[in-house]
Order: structure tokens, then C-alpha cells, then sequence
């Protein structure tokens, strides 16, 4: 029985252990969940609308591309997407959003004195380290406080103080 007390530190480890790689190595209910995004993407001197698309990493996502007045293009910085549209026809561009940041598109055709300024930014956001990092910090409180509880190491601030 005393080697069993002894030993109460590594009882509480092991479990607060493998706990910590369940939480970290099985993905969240919902980041498996790829959905599609159909964008409609119109290009105009001397801008896109919209402006930002933001979506999940992993989603397909489907953009028509539009120009409204004279030929544009379109290029999509880190995924190497390139297509040159016509006014009146549209294109259509399709991928897989693999890669979480923000890239920029723009224009891949001289359409004007102020082509340059023809940018737009592509959000691909990742949100499972946020809850994997968060579920970590809450089990390692938890096998902190069991710890603590089980050595007797918990006294009150209380008892601490007036010695007992």
C-alpha cells in the first residue's frame, strides 16, 4: 500500500499522458467536414469584388471569374491558379484550399495605367491548433489539480498561513 501511495504521481501521469495525445492526434468534431464555396468573382478596372474571399482550409472552392469592361486576368499567389477572361465570358477556376494564410490574387493582364493596384486577398483559415492548443492546456490543468489533490500538496492559502 505505501509503494502504491508512493507511486500516486505516476498513477496521474500516465493518464493525463495519453489524454493529452488523444486530444492532440484526433482531429475536432467538424475540421474533417470539407465544404464547397462557389465565388463569383468579378474583375473591373481596377479591382476585384469582392475583395477578400475567406475560407476553411481544406474546402473546395469554385470561382467564376467575370470581367465587366475589357480583358483581365487572374493569379493566385501560392497555388500558381492562372486564367486570362474576356468581357462577357466567364471562367470558371476550381481547387482545393490546402494551404492556410492569406494570398493574394491579382490581375495577370495589363488592363490600365493603375493594374498594379488590382489585388485581392484569399483567406484560407485553419482553426484546429486553437482548439487542439486549448484542449492540451485543459488537460494539463486538470492532471495538475489531481496531482496536487492526490500528494496532499493542496493546501489553502488559509492553512498555509496559520501553519497547519
Amino acid at each position: 500500500m505505501q509503494q502504491l501511495l508512493e507511486n500516486r504521481p505516476r498513477l496521474i501521469g500516465l493518464p493525463v499522458l495519453a489524454l493529452m495525445l488523444v486530444v492532440w492526434l484526433i482531429p475536432p468534431p467538424g475540421a474533417t467536414h470539407a465544404t464547397t464555396h462557389e465565388i463569383s468573382l468579378d474583375a473591373t478596372q481596377y479591382e476585384y469584388a469582392p475583395g477578400r474571399v475567406h475560407v476553411n482550409q481544406g474546402d473546395r472552392v469554385v470561382i467564376t471569374l467575370t470581367a465587366a469592361d475589357v480583358v483581365h486576368g487572374f493569379y493566385l499567389d501560392g497555388y500558381g491558379l492562372e486564367r486570362r477572361v474576356e468581357p462577357g465570358v466567364s471562367q470558371q477556376i476550381t481547387f482545393t484550399a490546402d494551404k492556410a494564410g492569406k494570398f493574394r490574387y491579382r490581375c495577370s493582364v495589363s488592363c490600365g495605367p493603375l493594374h498594379p493596384f488590382m489585388i485581392g486577398e484569399l483567406v484560407v483559415e485553419s482553426n484546429t491548433p486553437y482548439w487542439r492548443a486549448t484542449g492540451l492546456v485543459l488537460v494539463a490543468v486538470g492532471g495538475m489539480l489531481a496531482y496536487l489533490w492526490l500528494t496532499g500538496k493542496n493546501k489553502s492559502y488559509q492553512e498555509v498561513i496559520s501553519g497547519k
